[in-house]
């Protein structure tokens, strides 16, 4: 659904003007649909139909307080790639452990102990040492550590080359030709319990052939476990489904689903799949408010300097990713304006948005949409910038979720040397 559409020549989220949150909490600041998200996790979840499952969200694309809240009331599973998320999980939560995979390649003894304490549903391990690691872990604690082991089907997606996560050069998983022989030998330890086998080959990925191929190699490994005598509880088939930002055309979740659902009974494996959805749950239920400081002109180069920067939204310098950015006064009275959206940061690569036609005024608001994912939670201080408040909507209401950051808070950790 969207959540943010014109109403009487303004934005808004949902029933709420995002001029008035602007006004309330300052720019930048994120907006998040309450609608929007549940409406998200829902779909894929309604999708599944009667298939024994659980639609666990990625914490990593939005680990808001607030928007974590909203999924697990929705009975969200969650999948977590370290301590501080389990931590963020467990804030909202304690009894979504018992829903929570624990993904990532280099998990220390610390975090696995915080995982079994809590009861996680499994840890994906992602290494033979990892392995040896949670064994020695789970033995001092004196419990039995359920173990899923991710493996790398070495399958390739088209994808930006740093979210592609599925190939035997990426850091991630265990490849799929060495995965029986760790499989025998997580068996072999008193301490871990194997329960199932995972993969995750990417994010933002825009065609199913890739999703269904990485199945097809994880259930060639599953048979062959079973065959072992390996009782295998659930299959982790990863996210990584791409939404639309400019004019891309990915699949439905529902089609998503269907096309893993089909592998499944091609094979006639039955087992409870988990699924890792992030951006898709997220992405389309945010955006990122931000004013108009300046207008300027290089030359022939117009810029609309504003007050978000790449320390708030990485996505475009890290990337090169395109995002749509609007006018919060859709009936704005300034005239159009060719523009590279820039910010304060002192860096060639702080932009928003390059060669943008739109209208610009100082003073003016601007939204940058799709910003629910991998936004806010990969803001940081550079430049000594406080990190945005963040609001989430929920019909004509709304709420604070995180607060500015001051600039005296950045540094309270800090000292100078002594006299």
């Amino acid at each position: 659904m969207n959540a943010f559409t014109e109403k009487n020549g303004e934005l808004h989220a949902e029933q709420v003007p995002l001029r008035e949150i602007a006004r309330r909490h300052g720019t930048p600041c994120f907006v998040y649909a309450r609608a929007a998200l549940e409406g998200a996790w829902r779909e894929l979840d309604r999708a599944f139909g009667d298939t024994p499952h659980l639609v666990c969200y990625a914490v990593k694309a939005n680990s808001n307080l607030g928007v974590l809240d909203i999924l697990a009331r929705c009975g969200a599973g969650f999948d977590i790639v370290s301590g501080g998320e389990l931590a963020r999980v467990l804030a909202v939560d304690a009894a979504a452990a018992a829903r929570t995979i624990f993904s990532g390649v280099g998990k220390s003894a610390g975090e696995m102990r915080a995982a079994l304490e809590a009861g996680v549903l499994s840890i994906n391990v992602e290494s033979a040492q990892e392995l040896e690691r949670l064994q020695q872990v789970a033995a001092d604690m004196n419990m039995t550590a359920p173990v899923a082991l991710r493996i790398n089907p070495d399958v390739d997606v088209r994808t930006h080359p740093y979210i592609a996560t599925g190939l035997n050069r990426n850091k991630f998983g265990i490849a799929a030709a060495e995965a029986h022989e760790v499989y025998r030998r997580a068996a072999a330890r008193p301490n871990l319990r194997v329960t199932g086998v995972a993969c995750h080959i990417g994010s933002q990925l825009l065609e199913l052939a890739p999703f269904t191929a990485s199945v097809e190699r994880v259930l060639q490994l599953a048979r062959q476990l079973q065959d072992d005598g390996a009782v295998l509880e659930h299959l982790d088939l990863g996210g990584g489904l791409g939404v639309r930002y400019r004019d891309e055309t990915p699949p439905a979740p529902a089609e998503y689903v269907a096309a893993l659902l089909g592998a499944l009974r091609k094979q006639r494996m039955r087992m409870k799949v988990l699924i890792e959805p992030g951006r898709v749950v997220a992405a389309a239920a945010g955006v990122l408010l931000t004013r108009v400081e300046y207008l300027k002109r290089n030359g022939a180069k117009h810029f609309a300097v504003v007050d978000a920067a790449m320390n708030d939204l990485l996505r475009p310098a890290l990337y090169g990713a395109w995002q749509e950015i609007r006018p919060v006064k859709t009936a704005g009275e300034a005239p159009e304006y060719t523009c590279d959206v820039v910010g304060p940061v002192c860096e060639s690569a702080d932009f928003l948005g390059a060669g943008r036609t739109l209208r610009a005024a100082p003073g003016e608001l601007l939204a940058v949409m799709s910003c629910g994912a991998y936004a806010a939670v990969m803001s940081s201080n550079y430049n000594t910038r406080p990190r945005a408040a963040e609001v989430v909507v929920d019909g004509a209401r709304h709420f604070l979720t995180r607060r500015r950051e001051t600039v005296d808070s950045l540094f309270a950790g800090e000292t100078v040397l002594p006299h």
